[in-house]
């Protein structure tokens, strides 16, 4: 470079220093950046106003130059020199664009390494500039790009001809592995959905592989040509990046994971001790409210506490914990459970009042509000109970709690279960009378106990009649279910009715008889009644 053009650049940027400082350099406004690009790289990215000129401006003016030296017939030189705090690219003695402090970017160091990494890619342009303009080279990419495409199409058909030979052997390989696979004599795996589930797998792999392959082929055949190289330099480098990112990925998750595994075991640990635990204080003698009843659900909630409390501490442990999408489902999750498990929770906490208060047990025959039969199990969410008639009843928890239950086989004296019926008689029939009736109708009843005896209580006596409740104690161990013990009594209580000439029907009155229905004292102790005076 001569001394003239030198001093002439000196001047033109130390009298604006010198005189008009305010014109000199100027931040750009967020937002005003402006990228130089040539053949399709990106040389530099302007950041400031300089010399009164936007970053846009200074973008065309040295597009304009730079594209009148790659239009010569010469090879023009590229260089660097420094001016005051800026560096100056040239481009054949010419000035091509300035790198001032204000066009650092966040990740720039100084402005002599961004200028020479400027002045490289300039240089590289020129070079394929050159490449573009020579048929010898476009000749030997077009070489290249075909030899590339036959290997190509030969890895295609060589991975399709593998992939059709792994489908014909996998029955095969299936039948033989899954054949080995048995718990007892029964196979583990059905064939058809193992065969399945490989064959997905195994096209899976496939069109992974033909991605890639095609991938690699296309960054190939770009990075021929001077024009497209910049394409093809783009995707191997993205390439290599996304595999830098999940290797960086993979290893960075590797401490979290084994700390989450480390916590997953000692929840583990921790379940199992407390399991045992509880059982040798469920013994007789140990815990009042710790029982054969309840030991298993008392269980079940310490170990869902353990786990829940575990989950809780390895979760920021977990891959991706951090990450806006795990935050977001997360908070998804929580919306949904908090709209839609008020019903479960209120089950539950009904589930854990009946197992703690004890107010049912399997094997017990219990009434609830209009439904009656044997508890068979007592769950979390809800109890099912097995009716005499071949039903068996599902009772949400929460309905059991907010109804009257009564429990016929808690306070029996003995084993059983307590059986009553209520009859309706008229007031002109002696009540020692039907007491007798309704005793002897359960005496006649197979599966009624005689110790503790059956008991006949008036619980009423209304307008048209008195009530006669027959309270007596079944025995469990009898097949007929209660269902049929009742159908017997009452046939029992018919015909013992019958045979004393008693009629069942509950009269109602729509006018005042004739004479007043009462009994005299002679038939106080109508058949089957007895006198105790005379006995």
């Amino acid at each position: 470079m001569t001394r003239l053009p030198r001093v002439l650049l000196w001047l033109c940027l130390l009298v604006p220093t010198l005189g008009l400082a305010g014109e000199t350099l100027e931040t750009a406004d967020s937002g005003t950046t402006a990228d130089l690009r040539v053949a399709n790289r990106t040389l530099f990215t302007f950041r400031a106003t300089l010399l009164g000129e936007t970053p846009a401006v200074r973008v065309q003016r040295a597009a304009a130059v730079i594209d009148e030296a790659l239009h010569g017939d010469d090879e023009p030189r590229v260089s660097v020199d420094p001016i005051l705090n800026s560096q100056l690219v040239l481009l054949g003695g010419r000035r091509a664009f300035i790198v001032s402090e204000r066009d650092l970017g966040p990740t720039d160091s100084d402005t002599r390494t961004l200028a020479e990494q400027a002045a490289g890619k300039l240089r590289q342009v020129l070079a394929e500039t050159r490449e573009a303009r020579s048929l010898r080279f476009l000749a030997k990419a077009l070489a290249w790009s075909a030899l590339a495409t036959l290997l190509y199409l030969g890895l295609m058909k060589a991975l399709g001809h593998g992939r059709n030979r792994l489908s014909a052997l996998l029955p095969r390989l299936m039948h033989d592995r899954t054949r080995q696979i048995k718990v007892g004599q029964m196979p583990l795996f059905d064939l058809h959905h193992v065969y399945v589930l490989m064959d997905g797998l195994l096209r899976l792999f496939y069109w992974l592989l033909l991605c890639l392959l095609s991938y690699q082929w296309l960054s190939y055949v770009l990075s021929r040509f001077p024009y497209t190289r910049p394409w093809g330099e783009s995707l191997d480098l993205y390439l290599l990046e996304l595999l830098r990112y999940l290797l960086n990925g993979v290893l960075e998750a590797i401490p979290g994971i084994v700390v989450a595994l480390v916590i997953f075991f000692i929840a583990r640990a921790s379940s199992s001790f407390c399991r045992h635990l509880l059982v040798r204080l469920a013994r007789p003698g140990t815990l009042g409210w710790l029982t054969t009843e309840t030991l298993q659900p008392t269980t079940r909630l310490t170990s869902l506490a353990i786990w829940l409390f575990a989950l809780v501490m390895a979760y920021p442990y977990l891959p991706g914990s951090g990450t806006d999408a795990f935050k977001g489902l997360s908070v998804l999750l929580g919306l949904m459970i908090s709209l839609g498990a008020s019903s479960v929770v209120g089950q539950a906490a009904a589930g854990l009042i009946l197992t703690y208060s004890r107010t049912l047990r399997s094997g017990e025959y219990v009434r609830i509000g209009d439904h009656e039969g044997t508890v068979t199990e007592v769950g979390v969410f809800n109890t099912t109970i097995r009716t005499g008639l071949g039903e068996v009843l599902t009772l949400p928890n929460s309905l059991i709690t907010g109804s009257v239950t009564r429990n016929y086989s808690r306070v029996v004296q003995g084993v059983g279960y307590i059986v009553d019926t209520t009859v309706t008689i008229g007031y002109d029939t002696p009540w020692r009378q039907v007491e007798a009736m309704l005793l002897e109708a359960a005496r006649r009843t197979d599966g009624v106990r005689d110790d503790p005896p059956p008991q006949v209580f008036q619980t009423g006596l209304s307008d048209f009649y008195p009530q006669y409740r027959l309270v007596a104690q079944a025995i469990p161990s009898e097949p007929r279910p209660r269902a049929e013990l009742l159908s017997l009594l009452h046939a029992n209580i018919q015909d013992v009715f019958n045979e004393y000439g008693v009629q069942i029907m509950s009269p109602h009155y729509y006018d005042d008889p004739e004479k007043a229905k009462w009994v005299p004292r002679e038939q106080w102790f109508t058949a089957p009644a007895r006198d105790p005076d005379k006995t």
